[in-house]
């Protein structure tokens, strides 16, 4: 199975020290690298520093970081200090997370999600390079000519970006390394690609450099109704209770009843019924569901649309056994 794949725990329901072991195992099995999710729960770079520190190779990766509860200053120097520990296998994953999260566990205005990921990528640069922030850096607040006092490992740590509305992916061609999709339907991937490349041609930037890193739910098992049934809470979850994003995605690709029933009930307090009222349809369009050999056949689709890494999500609540099954199953070849 050619192409590589990163693994992605989920943000709750998971034991801090099985994530570790399930990093180790990966690493030993070749998988690329893993994407420490940040929500609610766990701090993302002390686990990943953790991580640093017991493995040799497998990339680090925050799956993703948002931008406004920590500053671009901050930013920069926790992904530069996480670089330094694991001698150069960090990826900075940015996403603007939503108004929801920022406002009501933050307690920051969510205000200008594109203008700060566009200033806060530019600061990170420049501090990585050992330059000085300048007034011109910011539109959001008087950015003084403060440099980091420490010289980071690498001045061009990969940026990635989650986005899921036009402009923000037409950003992505303009300032970043990739473009990380959560819950795109795999056929019209080229529909953001093609966002990308307009981003890119205005800025002078190469396209085809910036990589497409999808998180994909992959269940290998042979009983597909089960396997569908493990990703369909997560799904509702995020239709009915992360915000208008992922609605207005599906609403977009002509799942616009289904989405709009499933939310309803999730609204109502019926999350059984909500998870249950994903659509089968639904999920074969984001996620990957089926035999091992259907697996691995259908990643190599996905990675027919423009799929690099794909990042592919571990198993929720579920005993370690299942994730080193699933790992050892789906392991790259």
């Amino acid at each position: 199975m050619a192409g590589k794949i990163g693994i992605v725990p989920f943000w709750k329901q998971y034991d801090r020290k099985s994530v570790l072991r399930a990093a180790q195992l990966a690493e030993d099995l070749g998988y690329d690298s893993i994407w420490i999710p940040e929500a609610w729960g766990y701090e993302q770079f002390q686990l990943l520093t953790e991580i640093a520190v017991h493995t040799k190779r497998i990339k680090l990766a925050t799956g993703i970081v948002n931008i406004f509860s920590r500053t671009a200053g901050l930013l920069a120097m926790s992904a530069a200090t996480l670089d330094e520990i694991s001698e150069g296998r960090v990826i900075l994953g940015l996403g603007t997370s939503g108004k929801i999260v920022v406002e009501n566990f933050h307690g920051v205005p969510y205000k200008k999600p594109l203008t700060r990921m566009r200033e806060t990528v530019g600061i990170l640069r420049t501090l990585w390079r050992g330059e000085r922030m300048r007034p011109d850096h910011s539109t959001l607040f008087e950015a003084h000519p403060f440099k980091l006092e420490m010289k980071p490992l690498r001045s061009d740590i990969p940026v990635y970006i989650a986005s899921l509305q036009d402009k923000a992916i037409q950003e992505i061609g303009r300032v970043a390394d990739g473009w990380v999709p959560t819950f795109w339907p795999y056929k019209h991937l080229r529909d953001g690609i093609k966002m990308i490349e307009v981003g890119a041609r205005e800025a002078g930037r190469d396209a085809s450099k910036i990589e497409v890193a999808p998180f994909v739910g992959i269940i290998p098992m042979d009983d597909v109704a089960m396997a569908r049934s493990l990703l369909k809470p997560t799904v509702s979850f995020y239709i009915g209770g992360m915000g208008t994003y992922y609605h207005a995605l599906f609403c977009r690709y002509g799942f616009e009843e289904n989405a709009n029933h499933v939310r309803e009930l999730y609204n109502n307090n019926r999350r059984q019924e909500a998870s249950a009222a994903v659509s089968d349809d639904l999920i074969d369009q984001i996620a990957i569901c089926g035999s091992p050999d259907h697996c691995r056949e259908k990643l190599a689709e996905w990675r027919q649309n423009g799929v690099g890494t794909a990042l592919m999500n571990l198993p929720t609540g579920m005993p370690f056994e299942m994730t080193e099954q699933l790992l050892r199953t789906m392991a790259p070849k």
